[in-house]
């Protein structure tokens, strides 16, 4: 089935409980690097998986860590989009309405206006304690570095974003399930549905009853569980789509 804009619109209006779910394509729009964009110059030498892991960090913090730093610098140079503001926009005018669930660990919604968002891979511009923190793994305790660490027992920081081969953070997909398995609308934003269990969340939506619209200018794995496909780009699209 292949719906209107305006008919769209009517779905997003009369939607209890939206729920979207947003991957790499809606950062791309801004300018972010892809994962593998990012590999370039003096890092284009290393596959991501040697930069992207916690054998990786454990075995050079200070190559994984300034890595990390470039990525936070390239990121920082760009601005959310105008999907992004309209997906802040329109939460803010409805309030408990939008649940916004992303796959990007770049913070551009947080930046938009939408704070409470579920970023299923963390956050690049935050940091965790690599090992289980003991009482003196405090902000006072902190040693500058590449990376910085507790100066009592040595604890590295890391940065907060899910590396290969870990869990997503439990409370994040629990919420996340939850919204999917609430909405009766999701838009599937900008992804291609092959990493899982994020692309996982429009299954669930589909299976308990919701309408699943998917918005992306490309085929994409999650097409099957559409209700439609829209060919845009959320920068263009979205501004339209939720207006009032």
């Amino acid at each position: 089935m292949t719906a209107t804009l305006e008919t769209l619109r009517q779905w997003v209006q009369q939607a209890r409980h939206l729920a979207v779910l947003t991957g790499a394509g809606m950062s791309a729009e801004s300018g972010v690097p892809t994962f593998r964009d990012a590999q370039s110059g003096l890092w284009a030498q290393f596959n991501p998986k040697e930069l992207a892991t916690e054998a990786a960090f454990r075995a050079d913090p200070q190559r994984v860590w300034d890595w990390y730093q470039y990525r936070r610098a390239l990121i920082a140079r760009v601005q959310p989009n105008a999907g992004h503001r309209a997906l802040a926009a329109w939460a803010q005018r409805h309030p408990g309405r939008l649940t916004l669930i992303t796959q990007n660990v770049d913070g551009l919604h947080e930046r938009a206006g939408l704070d409470e968002t579920i970023a299923l891979h963390g956050r690049i511009d935050a940091d965790q304690w690599l090992d289980r923190p003991r009482p003196c793994c405090q902000p006072d305790f902190l040693e500058d570095g590449r990376p910085p660490r507790c100066s009592v027992c040595g604890n590295l920081r890391r940065p907060a974003v899910v590396w290969f081969g870990e869990m997503l953070p439990t409370e994040a997909l629990a919420a996340a399930e939850t919204a999917a398995q609430a909405c009766d609308l999701m838009l599937v934003i900008g992804t291609s549905g092959l990493v899982y269990p994020a692309a996982g969340l429009a299954h669930t939506a589909h299976r308990s009853g919701a309408q699943v619209v998917v918005i992306n200018p490309e085929p994409t794995e999650l097409d099957t569980v559409a209700q439609t496909c829209w060919r845009e780009r959320a920068a263009q699209s979205l501004p339209a789509l939720l207006a009032d």
